[in-house]
Formats: C-alpha cells, structure tokens, sequence
C-alpha cells in the first residue's frame, strides 16, 4: 500500500451535515454520544429516566466532546418490550427541550422508527433523525423526514426489536446489507432527501459473526456514496468474543472503534465519548 493509498482510507471524504443551519463537516469523524431514556436499554450504565437525569447526561457528554446527541425512549435491545407512541413521546420530548434550554447549540439527533416521534422530536429542536428500522416500519417516515428536511440516519435491519434475532440469515452479509439499503436509499432520493447517512447496524438481524464481516468490509458499504454510522458501542459482538461483561466492554469497544475509523466510519455512536474522541485525534496524527 502506497502512502497515498493508506491515506485514502481514512478521514478521506468531505462530507457536511446540516443541522437546523448549522453545518457539521465529516472531514475529521464525528462522536455521537448515546443518551437512552429507557428502563431496559441492553447496557444499564446508559439508562436515564428523567429529563432532568438526560441534562446531566447531556452535560458529561459535550464536556467529553460529543459533537451529537443521540436521544432514544424506546429500548432496541432484542425481544424489548414494545410501548406506545405517547410513552415514547413522554420520555424523549421534555429532555430535547431542556438540554436545549441548557445547551442551545447543542446538536440533538432522536432514535425512533416512528414518524410521530420523529415530527414532535425535530419541533421541539433536535436536529436530525435515526431510524434503526431504516424507513420499513413506519411507510410515514420518508415522507415526513423529506418534508422536514433534515439528516437521517438509514439503518439496517430485518423486522422488529422483538422478532429480528430470527431474521439473522445471509448468503453474503455485506452484499445483502447494501443492496436492502440500497432499496430505501433508492426511494429516498426519489423523494428528493438530500442528507442521508447510512448505518450497518450492527447487532440488528445479524449474529456476532456476521458483525465481524460487516466490520472487516465496513469500507465496501463507500460503494452507497453516503457517510457511514459505525455503533459497535459495548454491543454483544464485543463482550460475548471476550467472555466478560458489558460493563468491562470499554477496551473492547476502542478497539472496534479503531477499526470501524481505518475501514471508513464517519460518526461513532458511543456510550463513552472521551474516548472516543480520543481514539480520533491519535487516528488522525497518523495522517501525513
């Protein structure tokens, strides 16, 4: 590999998100900083359940250097208890509106596969959408993300939190990721999205193996031509290979971090940001 070619691999594209005017650039990748407002979010050290407990979150995470906030009220985990579209909006709305009141510039991005939470999300001021469902389990939520016009994350993922484990079957996982993304993508451009960044989602329909080959072929998803969303965070891919704990997964964690970055990722979504942001700048110091 020539010294042009090593460099090709990473902080490589130049991207911009916009966010409510404000554009982000994805020259250097991005640290999304996870906040969940859930009883049963599969890691408990990143359960809160208030808004005032989101803001102290919130505090931590910027001061670590989170570049985004990522907002869930509903647990993804497999076989997660399902909840209603008003319980959801009880738990997310009030802790955008107060980390905003706190941290105006503050860019907020919602998880939710629902189109009335994502709407009610974006008006009380976050700034971009995640859906882990990739537009297959709300047909609402293309339409409105084209209608608000704002960033959206296209994750990969068969059926529903409660029913995905049994869909984790593939000839070729890489090739059959990007061709079912390819297909939302397709309709999303027709609808004249513009800001759209695509997640493997790992963990989502797939077994621990078949995270590992979408991780050692992270960078062939480039072939989509959008920013790429790497969440490996503490996720069973790393605590089940190293027989421990999820909450002894932080070491793990930076190490398929590493590897997310150096195959192509462009935003990290990460329970510990600090770290992180620090495994970007030494990333980054490698770059001639």
């Amino acid at each position: 590999m020539t010294t042009l070619e090593a460099k090709d691999t990473l902080f490589k594209k130049k991207y911009t998100l916009n966010c409510r005017g404000k554009l982000l650039s994805l020259e250097v990748p991005l640290v999304m900083g996870i906040l969940n407002l859930t009883p049963d979010s599969f890691y408990p050290g990143s359960r809160l359940s208030s808004a005032e407990e989101a803001l102290q979150k919130a505090t931590q995470l910027l001061s670590d250097g989170a570049d985004i906030l990522d907002i869930g009220g509903y647990s993804s985990r497999p076989g997660a208890a399902d909840i209603s579209v008003q319980e959801e909006l009880e738990r997310v709305v009030p802790a955008i509106e107060t980390i905003l009141q706190n941290f105006p510039e503050a860019v907020i991005s919602v998880d939710t596969f629902r189109a009335e939470v994502a709407e009610a999300s974006i008006a009380a001021g976050a700034a971009i959408i995640n859906d882990i469902s990739g537009g297959t389990l709300d047909e609402a939520m293309f339409e409105t993300v084209a209608r608000l016009q704002v960033p959206y994350v296209l994750m990969h993922m068969r059926g529903t939190p409660q029913t995905m484990t049994s869909l984790a079957n593939y000839n070729d996982v890489v090739l059959e990721v990007v061709d079912e993304l390819l297909v939302q993508l397709g309709k999303l451009q027709q609808l004249g999205v513009k800001d759209v960044i695509v997640d493997p989602g790992f963990g989502f329909a797939k077994t621990v193996a078949h995270n590992f080959e979408l991780l050692r072929r992270l960078e062939e998803l480039r072939i989509l031509g959008h920013p790429i969303l790497a969440g490996l965070s503490r996720k069973s891919m790393v605590y089940k290979s190293l027989g421990i704990d999820q909450a002894d997964a932080l070491t793990g964690t930076v190490a398929v971090n590493t590897v997310a970055l150096m195959k192509g990722a462009d935003i990290l979504r990460v329970h510990d940001v600090k770290e992180a942001k620090q495994t970007i700048i030494l990333l980054e110091k490698t770059q001639l």
